[in-house]
């Protein structure tokens, strides 16, 4: 069968799934979606990966990653093979010593463990025609798990965003306030990594980036 390569789109919290989250990959080549529910952990462990951040010590699949490595085992790509009765099935299609493997595996520890090898992700036409959505740019969408534009760690916690100073009308008191928030920021930030509070981490830094324009 014929292998449709597919990116990831979006990761955001899932409206009908309370406490998973909906990992949105798309039709590289093409105008579908296909949106597939996860979980919390298998969500941080995509998003800790796309947004760079380094953990103080290996989480379960940067053990997997290292473990693969150290023996010289390559991930070749990721393939989302199945749909039955609402679940998702994924193949690992992996090199050792020459020889190619495939390991059953479920899409997000698949994805998870790909976005660490930066290996392609595919799936095939009949699995598509049966989960996809069709995506019509010329539409005006709006924003949904699924239609989310970018993408951010803080994006999978259901929580509010952190709050804005209540002052920001005079310009010199937006200023003052603007430099005392960013040290108290920098200052969080610090002792989120410090506690390993990943997601608290990502959406501060968000938030000094968003004020600092970078």
């Amino acid at each position: 069968m014929k292998k449709i390569r597919l990116e990831i789109i979006t990761l955001s919290s899932s409206n009908s799934h309370v406490g998973h989250y909906a990992l949105v990959l798309g039709e590289a080549s093409g105008k579908r979606r296909l949106p597939i529910i996860i979980g919390a952990a298998e969500a941080q462990a995509i998003a800790l990966e796309l947004e760079s951040i380094k953990t103080n010590r290996p989480m379960t699949h940067d053990l997997i990653y290292n473990m693969a490595r150290h023996f010289d085992i390559n991930l070749l790509e990721v393939i989302i093979n199945d749909l039955h009765e609402g679940i998702f099935y994924a193949r690992l299609i992996l090199e050792v010593n020459g020889e190619v493997h495939e390991i059953d595996s479920r899409p997000s520890d698949a994805v998870a463990i790909g976005v660490r090898f930066k290996a392609p992700v595919y799936t095939y036409e009949s699995v598509l025609a049966e989960a996809g959505i069709v995506i019509d740019e010329e539409e005006n969408q709006p924003e949904s798990e699924a239609e989310a534009p970018g993408f951010s760690l803080a994006d999978i916690e259901s929580s509010d965003p952190l709050e804005e100073p209540e002052e920001q009308k005079p310009a010199v008191r937006k200023r003052i306030v603007g430099q005392d928030r960013l040290k108290q920021l920098q200052k969080d930030l610090d002792e989120a990594l410090g506690k390993e509070d990943y997601l608290s981490a990502a959406r501060i830094r968000d938030e000094i980036k968003r004020m600092t324009g970078e």
